[in-house]
C-alpha cells in the first residue's frame, strides 16, 4: 500500500514538473518574440520619403534610454556611430506664443516615436550673441536622433522678435512653423501671472495687472505693455508672412489643448506628415493637477511642471471687457489670414 502511494506521488510530481517546464519554455519563447510584437505606439509607418527604411522598433527604447544618456554626454563617439545617431537641425519649430502652451505642445508631440525634442529653449535666432556663434553651434544644441526622426525645438520669443523670421528663412526656407495661441486676454493675464510669481519669489513688489494693461493718462489699452503687444497675434504673423507662405504655419488652439488635447495633436501630426501614433492611451486626465498628463508606455508617465496652470489673480471685469473689445478686430484679421476661427469673445 505504501509502495503504491509512493508511485502515485512520483507520477504526480512528474506531471507537475512537466507542466512547470512547459510553462517556463512558453515564457522564454514569449519573451524572445517581444521584438516581433506590436509596441504600445507601433512604429510601422515610413517617416521619410517613400522608399526609405523604417525606424527600428527599438527606436522607442533608445528614445527613452540611450538617447537620454547621449544628451547627458555619457556616450562615446563609437556608440553614437554604431547606433547611427545624429544631431539634426530642426525640421519644425514651435515659434510661439508665450503662455500659449508651447511647453505642453512640445512635450505632447514628444509622445510620437518619430519626434525628438530639444529639452531646453535654445534662443538661437532671437539672441544676437547666440546667433553670432553660427549654425553649427545651434545644431550641436540639438538632441541625438535617428536620421528619419524629426527634431523640434521651441522658443516662444521667436514669434515677437523682429529679426527672427529672416534668420530662420536663411537656415531653412521650407521649415514648418507651429504657433499655439490662447484667447488673447487670458494669455495676457497668464503672462502677467508668471512675471508676478517671479517677483514674489524674490520678495519684490509689482503693479496690479489693471495698472499695466490700461494707460492711466488715456484710460485706453496700453499697447506699450509687452503682455498686451504679444497678444496682438496678427501684427506679429504679418511680419513672418514676408518670408514664409501661410501654408508653412500651423495654428494650434492652446485652450483646446488643455481641455481636449488629442484632436489638436492629430492635426499637428497631419501637418508634419507624420503617421498617426498619438492616441487617447497616451493622454490621461490628472484630477489632482487639473490637466492632462502623458503616458509613454506601461511604466513611464509624465506630468508637466507644477508651475503650469497657475491660478490667475482676479482682474477688474471692466478691464477684461476693454481688452476684449480692443483685441476683437485683430482677432478677426487673424482668423481671416490663418483660415482658423476661434470662439474668442
Amino acid at each position: 500500500m505504501l509502495f503504491k502511494q509512493q508511485v502515485l506521488l512520483r507520477q504526480k510530481l512528474l506531471v507537475l514538473g512537466s507542466l512547470a517546464i512547459g510553462s517556463l519554455l512558453y515564457l522564454v519563447a514569449r519573451v524572445g518574440s517581444l521584438d516581433r510584437l506590436q509596441p504600445l505606439c507601433p512604429v510601422d509607418g515610413r517617416f521619410g520619403p517613400r522608399g526609405q527604411d523604417e525606424i527600428p522598433l527599438r527606436a522607442l527604447q533608445f528614445k527613452r534610454g540611450l538617447l537620454h544618456e547621449f544628451r547627458k554626454g555619457n556616450a562615446t563617439k563609437e556608440q553614437i556611430r554604431l547606433h547611427n545617431l545624429v544631431q539634426q537641425l530642426p525640421k519644425a519649430i514651435i515659434i510661439g506664443v508665450r503662455k500659449g502652451g508651447t511647453r505642453a505642445l512640445l512635450e505632447m508631440l514628444n509622445l510620437h516615436p518619430a519626434v525628438v525634442k530639444a529639452s531646453q529653449e535654445i534662443h538661437f535666432f532671437d539672441n544676437d550673441e547666440n546667433y553670432a556663434k553660427g549654425i553649427e553651434w545651434y545644431r550641436k544644441k540639438m538632441p541625438f536622433s535617428y536620421p528619419h526622426q524629426i527634431t523640434i525645438e521651441k522658443s516662444p520669443a521667436y514669434f515677437i522678435t523682429e529679426e527672427v523670421p529672416e534668420r530662420i528663412y536663411k537656415m531653412n526656407s521650407s521649415i514648418k512653423l507651429l504657433i499655439i495661441v490662447r484667447e488673447p486676454t487670458t494669455r495676457a493675464i497668464s503672462d502677467y501671472t508668471q512675471v508676478l510669481e517671479g517677483k514674489e519669489r524674490k520678495n519684490k513688489t509689482y503693479y496690479k495687472f489693471e495698472k499695466l494693461a490700461i494707460d492711466p493718462n488715456t484710460c485706453e489699452v496700453n499697447t506699450k505693455y509687452k503682455a498686451v503687444r504679444t497678444s496682438i497675434y496678427t501684427k506679429h504673423l504679418e511680419r513672418w508672412l514676408k518670408y514664409f507662405p501661410i501654408e508653412q504655419f500651423h495654428i494650434v488652439d492652446g485652450d483646446r489643448l488643455i481641455t481636449e488635447p488629442l484632436p489638436e495633436l492629430q492635426l499637428v501630426e497631419k501637418f508634419l506628415n507624420l503617421p498617426p501614433r498619438i492616441s487617447q492611451y497616451n493622454l490621461y486626465f490628472n484630477a489632482t493637477r487639473g490637466f492632462y498628463c502623458l503616458r509613454f508606455n506601461i511604466v513611464f508617465n509624465k506630468c508637466l511642471a507644477g508651475s503650469k496652470g497657475r491660478i490667475h489673480p482676479e482682474v477688474d471685469t471692466s478691464v477684461i471687457t476693454k481688452l476684449r473689445k480692443f483685441f476683437h478686430p485683430f482677432n478677426q484679421k487673424f482668423y481671416q489670414i490663418t483660415g482658423r476661427t476661434f470662439n474668442w469673445p
